[in-house]
């Protein structure tokens, strides 16, 4: 029987698209192995979005090629779609190049790979229609459920739109009854993600669809938690803040890219914001939602980044306060409008304003984690620390695999398990809890 492993590198938008390959595949005959050396096919999903993420799927390639050098290679994801041609040159090592513009040509795709017959194929790229999946790679009861594909915000440094395309909105009443689905299949946390949440329905009606959308979720019956992820500052539909007062278990987690705090690299960026439009967002937030936990990403050394205009973001990042903070170092992608700036910021400055970013948002990130401490919160349990009575949970301030983690001591629990937590004390990025009544 035909056999497959599904090495995955990138984001939550790279893994639904394994799982989608994976439920294609099964369902046309093949046995998804657990591990690379049990497959005749590993298909390799890739990242193309900056330097890093590209070699780190390339890295993978060579990697498996010389560790099993008998097996079967298909290159796929965004590194594929972008690079088709090229890699269909040059990449030896693969068995095949597949682009992600259509999943529904995975079965043909992998079947070429496997028998020898090399193929490349970046497809054309189609309204977002997603497979229904039946399998999920995260961690027990919990999945991320995907609204839109690409992304018509042009910011200029961003290569999503030369691999993604302009947005592609699912029609709400679909993604309402996936959710649905996934409920009643056991999920209790649903991530519900895409390039950007605040643009979702503008192709399809015109204006932002998001609220409308979690109104169809709330009314969904159930025991769950959806949690938003990736939502554009200059996008953000104010709405939503009624959605999650309204229903608890529509978390009051925003995850916005704010990427900088200079009018001018904003404006060098293709962004309309500025700083205190986005403190005016943040103060809209938390006086509608006190509990709201924030998670934002600064994008430093862009081209014509001064210390002032760094000295800027730094004065934005104290006076936010945000939850959570990711920092990235520009990296230069070919055929943005980016690309041919001016005035580039050397790569060792970019990584010590990178660095500065990252130590000084640790005791903003203890601080607000601080607030935490004594109250009672619902915990997912991701995993068990083996030989210790510890388990790993996220609570509704931990976004999976970005944020930091609550630690519960103690308890019999199991991964999946949905457990009320008293949190007792804060250890560096994670927070540690108690099982209520233990």
């Amino acid at each position: 029987m035909k056999s497959f492993y599904i090495d995955n590198h990138g984001c939550a938008k790279n893994q639904v698209d394994a799982e989608e390959m994976a439920t294609r595949l099964a369902r046309d005959g093949w046995t998804e192995a657990t591990e690379p050396g049990g497959a005749e096919l590993v298909i390799v999903n890739s990242c193309g979005f900056i330097a890093d993420a590209k070699k780190e799927s390339l890295d993978a390639v060579m990697a498996i090629r010389n560790s099993y050098p008998d097996k079967r290679i298909l290159l796929a994801g965004c590194l594929a779609q972008r690079y088709a041609d090229a890699l269909g040159a040059e990449l030896a090592e693969a068995d095949g190049i597949f682009g992600n513009g259509d999943l529904s040509l995975v079965t043909s795709a992998a079947l070429a790979a496997l028998e020898g017959r090399r193929q490349t194929l970046a497809p054309a790229l189609q309204p977002f229609a997603p497979e229904r999946r039946d399998r999920f790679s995260g961690f027990p009861r919990m999945a991320y459920l995907k609204i839109a594909e690409g992304c018509s915000n042009r910011c200029a440094f961003c290569a999503i739109p030369l691999i993604r395309g302009g947005i592609s909105s699912r029609d709400p009443d679909d993604v309402a009854a996936e959710f649905a689905e996934l409920v009643s299949i056991g999920m209790y946390e649903i991530c519900i993600i895409g390039q950007d949440l605040g643009s979702y329905g503008q192709d399809r009606a015109g204006r932002p669809l998001l609220p409308e959308l979690l109104d169809k979720i709330s009314s969904i019956s159930g025991d769950f938690r959806a949690r938003m992820l990736y939502i554009h500052p200059d996008r953000f539909p104010r709405d939503i803040l009624r959605a999650c007062a309204k229903d608890p278990r529509i978390l009051p987690y925003f995850d916005i890219p704010f990427q900088h705090a200079s009018t001018p690299i904003l404006k060098a960026m293709n962004r309309s914001g500025n700083a205190d439009a986005y403190l005016g967002l943040l103060a809209d937030i938390r006086g509608a939602l006190p509990d709201a936990t924030l998670r934002s990403t600064f994008l430093v050394g862009f081209p014509g980044e001064t210390e002032e205009d760094f000295s800027e973001l730094r004065r934005f990042q104290e006076a936010a306060r945000l939850d959570w903070l990711g920092a990235f170092a520009y990296s230069r992608e070919e055929d943005t409008p980016a690309y041919a700036m001016k005035n580039r910021v050397a790569k060792p400055l970019a990584q010590r304003r990178k660095k500065e970013i990252e130590e000084a948002q640790r005791s903003i990130t203890e601080a607000a984690l601080s607030r935490w401490v004594g109250t009672d919160q619902i915990a997912l349990v991701e995993e068990r620390i083996e030989g210790e009575d510890l388990a790993i949970a996220r609570a509704a301030m931990n976004a999976p695999e970005v944020d930091g983690s609550v630690v519960i001591v103690g308890g019999d629990v199991a991964p999946g398990d949905v457990v009320p937590v008293r949190i007792s004390a804060v250890r560096g990025v994670d927070l540690e809890a108690v099982p209520r009544g233990a």
